[in-house]
């Protein structure tokens, strides 16, 4: 990790320095690619504030400490950027998660690699229609629905995973349909 300890109001010490290079240098771990760490160290009356700006890829963290002493300063804010990176990383993983087909698995995948489609069976009076679905709260979904001037909306639930309908029903009420299991 790319460190710079920038003073003001305060003499320059190394051992500050390395005590903060130290300290950074546990994040090389949790990071998965290089990270650029600009810290400043400054003192205001009594009060000892330090404060980063960490960058990696796309995560950018800012924190910023005091305290009366620099070195506690310090510890309470490599705390606080490690908070941080352990939530973004789980955000990351929440995201990544879940039931996601394979491309291999699609028929469009299977059209181009010259396997047959599959059959649908033709009938005279039938239009088919694809929908795009995409994860989306019922509040969410709601509004997409009332903004529309569809007589139903499809779309797949955030928190359930699964394919849910919303239609108007002849009392001017909305309906939602959700699979059971």
């Amino acid at each position: 990790m790319q460190t710079i300890v920038t003073f003001k109001k305060i003499d320059p010490s190394e051992p500050l320095k390395s005590y903060v290079g130290k300290k950074l240098d546990k994040f090389d771990k949790m990071l998965d690619s290089p990270a650029e760490a600009h810290v400043v160290l400054s003192v205001e009356k009594i009060r000892h504030i330090a404060e980063i700006t960490l960058t990696c890829d796309k995560l950018n963290i800012h924190a910023k400490e005091e305290s009366e002493n620099m070195y506690s300063s310090i510890d309470v804010l490599v705390d606080k950027i490690r908070a941080q990176i352990k939530k973004h990383k789980e955000k990351i993983k929440r995201h990544m998660s879940g039931k996601k087909k394979s491309l291999l698995d699609t028929a469009e995948f299977n059209l181009t690699r010259g396997a047959a489609a599959p059959e649908v069976p033709v009938f005279d009076d039938l239009v088919m229609e694809t929908v795009d679905t995409k994860p989306m709260d019922i509040e969410d979904a709601v509004a997409a629905f009332n903004t529309g001037r569809h007589a139903f909306f499809v779309f797949n639930n955030a928190r359930t995973e699964e394919l849910n309908v919303l239609y108007k029903h002849n009392n001017g009420k909305l309906g939602l349909i959700q699979p059971r299991g």
